[in-house]
């Protein structure tokens, strides 16, 4: 896949059958399709994204993510990657367009739950300055496995931060 190739934008509703399938690849308890129009539709807190990439003459969706934003802190809910495309940065990027797009709307910080066995995603969130605050036990109704809560503190600092990399600055 080119990097250039990689397109992340604002889901629509026409997106929702793709994410679902990822979806239903990523989690034992997937969000529905009616979840996802009523995100879409009836929650003016919740903001998702699609990364797509060129596929066949077209654009394929190989990924979401989803936060909802109220007042002045963003809320991760809901992130996934197509299984055939994991560890290849995407994720990453997803991340990272959120934090922009949440920083952008006046977000200070910026929160998620992460199953306390998933460390290929704890390791990407503590890359981006995510640090561990607490732990919700028996968080996940599949296998009562705890949730990790993790919070990037100042997401106006993690900006600048990408911005002097961007700049040459580190």
């Amino acid at each position: 896949m080119p990097p250039n190739s990689l397109h992340i934008r604002k889901m629509t509703l026409d997106d929702i059958p793709a994410v679902v399938e990822i979806d239903k690849q990523s989690f034992p308890i997937p969000w529905s399709e009616r979840t996802y129009r009523l995100e879409l539709a009836g929650n003016p807190s919740s903001h998702l994204f699609v990364a797509e990439v060129e596929a066949g003459g077209g654009r394929k969706i190989v990924g979401y993510l989803g936060y909802w934003l109220i007042i002045d802190e963003a809320h991760i809910s809901t992130i996934a990657v197509q299984a055939s495309l994991r560890r290849k940065g995407l994720g990453s990027k997803l991340l990272g367009a959120a934090l922009r797009s949440a920083a952008s709307k006046g977000a200070e910080k910026v929160s998620l739950e992460v199953r306390e066995s998933n460390k290929a995603a704890i390791a990407m969130y503590e890359r981006f300055g995510f640090e561990h605050h607490s732990r919700k036990p028996e968080y996940y109704r599949d296998n009562d496995e705890d949730a990790l809560v993790m919070i990037l503190y100042d997401v106006v600092e993690w900006m600048q931060g990408v911005r002097e990399v961007q700049c040459g600055r580190e």
